[in-house]
Parts: structure tokens; C-alpha cells; sequence
């Protein structure tokens, strides 16, 4: 495995990809990825990938477009650089939410993405916790979908919860975690008014005086999360919590987290957590080892969906 499987990585999650070669027993691949004075992107692979397996790993986190233009850069170096085979490895796919005419004259920009990944070379990816999982048939070549739901009910099992989803989208992914920790599930239903906010929001399942967490795939501004955080205490909860994969925190997301009224926020590493963004009650868990191991198996040739039996 040292001799031919190869992991390169650009600017936006360059310790999680350190991470996954140390899991691998390997050393991260040496690649130059850097910008003109202009703002254009420069690549360049500086060791020979000929015949090799490569796994270029490039979550699509903010700044997004600087690090969708890495990724692709890096994908056409490996290509010419004539790599056997290559692996778009994305634990978060930006773009993701635009997957869909929601109104007229709109691109759907998650369709568009995934085909300038295709056509820079890639010829398959690896994602994790996508925002719509239709959004793998986007794709033209093979896609391997992670979650990271078994890691976080892992941590989440110590306690005990009523999983709430934070709306009707979101009760697939609140049942499953519900099944794994074998808790109840809540539901909450938001009305909107003509203008599109949200006005209402109903509550749908047993939440007095329990302790609860909410789950979500993205805590992006956390304006879902707040407005279902209270919500939830006007019907008398206890003890709030939130669990997502992909802490984008977009501002005011991080004031909006300072509140009391949420306890603790679990995220992955999928996305860099700044410093400036650090807060006590955020709890980063490592999805290193996952990648790390689907990784392998993609290189050996084994089943990647048995990681989830």
C-alpha cells in the first residue's frame, strides 16, 4: 500500500488529511498549492504519481470557490501527471444545498459541480453526509457516501436524549439516530408565511422536562437551530443540545452558540474549527479514522457499506 496509494491535499483541511495518512501508516503527499498575486490558483504534485492511486482530499468549505478551484486544479495535476486512478475525496460538498429549481431562472449548482469535478478527471469520489442523498446521482462515476451518525451516537449514547429533527427534511436522518440510541424522536413542523420566514413552529412528539438533542447534516448560521432551540423550550425542555456532521458557522452562528440555552453543539472535523471559533461547548469529533478506513478499502478493491452493518 505505501508504493502505489498516494494522499495529496489543498489549503482547506490540511490536518484532517494528516490525520488520515497517520491512520494509513503512510506520509501525505508533497504538492505545492498556492496563488498568484492575482488571486489564480497554482498547483503543482512534486513527486512522481505515475501508475499510482491517488486520493486527493478537499472538503469544499469556506472560502468555498477558492477551495473548489484547488481541488479541481489538483485533480487535472494528478491526471497529467498520469495517475492510474483518482479519488475526489470530499467530507463536506459545498454547493450541496443548491440542488434544485426551488424558482424560476435559478442553476442548480449542485449538478454543476459535480460534473466539473467528473470532467477535471476524477473517477470517483468519496463524500460524507450529503445535504440531499439524491445528490449522488449528480455524479457520472462511482460516489462512496460515509456517514458519521455511528461516530456521534457514540458519544451521544453516554447520555441519554429525545432526538429531535429540526424540520420534515430532517426525520430521516432524527430516526436514524433515534434507532441507533434507541431514544424517542421529536419533530418539529415550521409553517412559513407568504414571504417565506418561518412564523410557526409546531412540536410533534414528548419534550417536557427531557433533555434533547437536535440533528441536523449543517449548523451553518444556526438560525434553524435557535428558533427551534426555543421553541422547544416554550414547550418545556429541559436540557438542549445539537449535533451535526458539518459546523460551517457562518456568521452570527458563534454568537447565536454563546446563548444558554444550548448546552452543547457536536460537530466533525470534516470542516476546520479557527480558533476564533472555539467555544467550550463545542465538541469536535474526528471522522479521520472512517476516511482513513474507506480509503483503504477503496484501494484494496473491499466494501465500503459494510462500514455501516
Amino acid at each position: 500500500m505505501k508504493d502505489k496509494l498516494k494522499v495529496f491535499t489543498g489549503n482547506a483541511n490540511p490536518e484532517l488529511a494528516k490525520e488520515i495518512c497517520r491512520y494509513l501508516k503512510i506520509p501525505l503527499g508533497k504538492a505545492e498549492v498556492t496563488q498568484f498575486p492575482d488571486g489564480e490558483t497554482y498547483v503543482k504534485i512534486l513527486e512522481n504519481i505515475r501508475g499510482k492511486d491517488v486520493f486527493i482530499l478537499q472538503p469544499t468549505c469556506p472560502p468555498v470557490n477558492k477551495s473548489l478551484m484547488e481541488l479541481l486544479l489538483l485533480i487535472d495535476a494528478a491526471q497529467r501527471a498520469s495517475a492510474e486512478r483518482i479519488t475526489a475525496v470530499l467530507p463536506y460538498y459545498g454547493y450541496a444545498r443548491q440542488d434544485r429549481k426551488v424558482e424560476p431562472r435559478v442553476s442548480i449548482a449542485a449538478k454543476l459541480v459535480a460534473n466539473l469535478i467528473a470532467r477535471s478527471g476524477a473517477h470517483r469520489v468519496l463524500t460524507m453526509d450529503l445535504h440531499a442523498a439524491q445528490i449522488q446521482s449528480f455524479f457520472d462515476i462511482p460516489v462512496d457516501h460515509l456517514f458519521a451518525t455511528p461516530s456521534i451516537c457514540r458519544y451521544l449514547k453516554k447520555k441519554r436524549f429525545v432526538v429531535v429533527a429540526p424540520d420534515a427534511g430532517g426525520v430521516a436522518r432524527a430516526r436514524f439516530y433515534a434507532k441507533r440510541l434507541k431514544a424517542p424522536l421529536a419533530i418539529i413542523d415550521k409553517r412559513r408565511d407568504l414571504s417565506g420566514k418561518t412564523t410557526v413552529m409546531n412540536v410533534i412528539g414528548e419534550v417536557k422536562n427531557k433533555n434533547l438533542v437536535i440533528v441536523d447534516d449543517i449548523i451553518d448560521t444556526a438560525g434553524t437551530l435557535i428558533k427551534a432551540v426555543k421553541a422547544l423550550k416554550d414547550e418545556g425542555a429541559r436540557e438542549i443540545s445539537a449535533a451535526c456532521t458539518h459546523g460551517v458557522f457562518s456568521p452570527p452562528a458563534i454568537e447565536i452558540l454563546k446563548e444558554k440555552v444550548i448546552k452543547e453543539v457536536i460537530i466533525t472535523d470534516t470542516i476546520p474549527l479557527p480558533k476564533e471559533k472555539r467555544l467550550k461547548k463545542i465538541k469536535v469529533l474526528s471522522v479521520a479514522p472512517l476516511l482513513g478506513e474507506a480509503i483503504k478499502r477503496i484501494y484494496k478493491g473491499e466494501s465500503v457499506s459494510s462500514l455501516f452493518d
